[in-house]
């Protein structure tokens, strides 16, 4: 009788332990809706539906946890095996729950949120948008992840954005940019996360942020603004000096015109641990040795 007795009480204490050990694990986070998730232990089945935050992710060293991916993220190149399944307007419900994720990250604009949730899988809905959100969604998933990665990341980050400011002359601080994130044209404005980079480094954005973070322009804004040099992507260029009143650009006429390729132009789209490396692009602009694409 003793020795039953004796061997619940110690049946009962592991049971405790282990019931302790898993709760010492669980962290409740408010994400960009304002829901709180509540995750009992780290998540070891990801599916990620943003780039931003698949990069941010393998960043935090844990890569090897996604499943799955949106159909944008390509980098690092290891999430190029992983299955597609979608993105912020087209993700596909029914793949993602077969792969019974135990986290699903996303924008909080992706139209699959509601669904998602209504199956019962954990949805945690972060945008980084500034470079404030960047930092802040680090420290979301470094605590998701059980990870402790994140202050040595931001660390990093900050360290080489201030080696792509210092390597810029002081002949050349003050430029003014225009920089054209798709043809319609929307810009970056100085608010955006990429207006940001530009000030960083030391260099004038000629949208103001008083228009939002990518405003639809009028061209003729940017023929007024006359910016000494341009930034775009190279697959949404085409022939500049046939836009309107473009040929009379300063930057067309001087040659300043940095088209950025595919890669290049993902790397400067997307608010995540490679911004360090976008700014330095963006120095190498102002420079006029921009680097050939070598992905």
């Amino acid at each position: 009788m003793a020795e039953r007795v004796r061997r619940g009480w110690a049946m009962s204490l592991v049971l405790l332990a282990l019931t302790g050990a898993g709760a010492s694990h669980a962290v409740t986070l408010t994400d960009d809706r304002g829901a709180r998730i509540t995750l009992t232990a780290p998540p070891q089945r990801i599916v990620s539906l943003l780039p931003s935050l698949t990069e941010t992710v393998c960043a935090l060293g844990a890569c090897e946890r996604l499943v799955a991916v949106d159909t944008h993220s390509n980098w690092p190149q290891t999430v190029r095996a992983l299955p597609a399944v979608g993105g912020m307007e087209d993700a596909q419900v029914e793949s993602i729950l077969a792969l019974r994720p135990d986290l699903v990250l996303a924008a909080t604009s992706t139209r699959a949120l509601a669904r998602l949730e209504s199956l019962g899988l954990k949805v945690l809905a972060l945008e980084p948008r500034t470079l404030e959100d960047f930092r802040r969604v680090v420290g979301q998933l470094d605590r998701a992840l059980g990870s402790s990665a994140g202050p040595a990341l931001l660390q990093g980050v900050d360290a080489e954005l201030a080696a792509a400011a210092q390597s810029l002359a002081p002949a050349q601080r003050g430029t003014r940019v225009y920089f054209e994130v798709s043809s319609a044209p929307y810009a970056a404005s100085e608010t955006s996360f990429i207006g940001q980079l530009l000030a960083r480094v030391g260099v004038a954005n000629v949208v103001p942020g008083t228009l939002g973070p990518f405003p639809k322009l009028n061209p003729e804004f940017i023929v007024r603004a006359d910016p000494h040099v341009v930034m775009i992507s190279d697959r949404a260029a085409g022939d500049l000096s046939a836009r309107p009143g473009w040929s009379g650009l300063r930057a067309l006429r001087e040659g300043r015109v940095c088209r950025f390729t595919p890669a290049q132009s993902d790397v400067l789209v997307r608010p995540g641990p490679r911004m360090a490396e976008g700014a330095r692009l963006m120095v190498a602009c102002i420079q006029g040795r921009l680097p050939a694409d070598r992905s």
